[in-house]
């Protein structure tokens, strides 16, 4: 028999829900329900391939109802060293940092920072929302603290805002650079809205100069908490979550 669309869209297997909030792999929560641990609107429930709405159904396991949560969204202060990945053969990632009890939603690092890079990232499982954010469409601006070696000049800010050519010809759009300090070592704030590999320090290079410390500030609408220390995190409030969706 054919499902319908809104059974399709609504329900899902009695496994994968558990496996998915945390209660363990596949394979562990079958032995879950063998144990009659599980009850679904109050009847106990052996059936793994069961359907249920985890929105409207009561589903528990030894008593304690499952919340259902389908995304999660995090902001990280990452820490130098660590790379934006979800897997690395050789490198810490910034997912490793997670929780467990966040690192079974799978989720991703939204777009990417160099490893000694520090700053504002974006963690989420959230495919629409993270393309969104890293669609060149968007034009969603990104803000940068760095530490410069070299004067940086009022000639780099006009430059920056015409857009500097890469070492490989790339031509990169417009970005607004203040200057905070200028001398042998400068102080500067940069927005860009792209998100080419190491595109702020090849932007210097493209005018003499090299950047020996980089932060990111800023993604959107959403600011680093500077309350959370190198390699913390936490989840985003409603709040900042509606200003991320109203970017859309």
């Amino acid at each position: 028999m054919k499902a319908s669309p809104f059974y399709m869209e609504d329900y899902m297997r009695l496994d994968k829900l558990l496996a998915n909030m945390g209660y363990g792999s596949r394979k562990e929560v079958k032995q879950l329900l063998k144990q009659k641990a599980v009850t679904v609107d109050g009847v106990t429930v052996k059936d793994s391939a069961m359907h249920v709405n985890p929105e409207k159904q009561d589903v528990s396991v030894l008593g304690e109802r499952v919340e259902y949560v389908e995304f999660i969204y995090l902001m990280m202060n990452k820490p130098p060293g660590v790379i934006s990945a979800t897997e690395d053969r050789y490198d810490q990632t910034v997912i490793d940092l997670l929780d467990p009890d966040f690192q079974h939603f799978e989720p991703f690092p939204v777009g990417r920072l160099d490893k000694d890079t520090e700053g504002f990232l974006l963690i989420t499982n959230d495919g629409n929302l993270a393309h969104n954010l890293l669609s060149p469409k968007k034009h969603v601006p990104k803000w940068y603290y760095a530490k410069i070696d070299g004067v940086v000049t009022e000639e780099d800010v006009e430059a920056f805002a015409q857009g500097v050519t890469l070492d490989d010809g790339y031509h990169t759009k417009p970005g607004e650079l203040k200057i905070l300090h200028s001398g042998e070592q400068s102080e500067i704030e940069l927005m860009i809205q792209e998100g080419k590999f190491h595109q702020v320090k090849r932007m210097f290079e493209a005018v003499g100069k090299t950047v020996t410390y980089l932060k990111r500030l800023s993604m959107g609408p959403l600011q680093l908490d500077e309350q959370l220390a190198l390699g913390e995190y936490r989840e985003l409030t409603e709040q900042e979550l509606n200003l991320l969706t109203a970017n859309k």
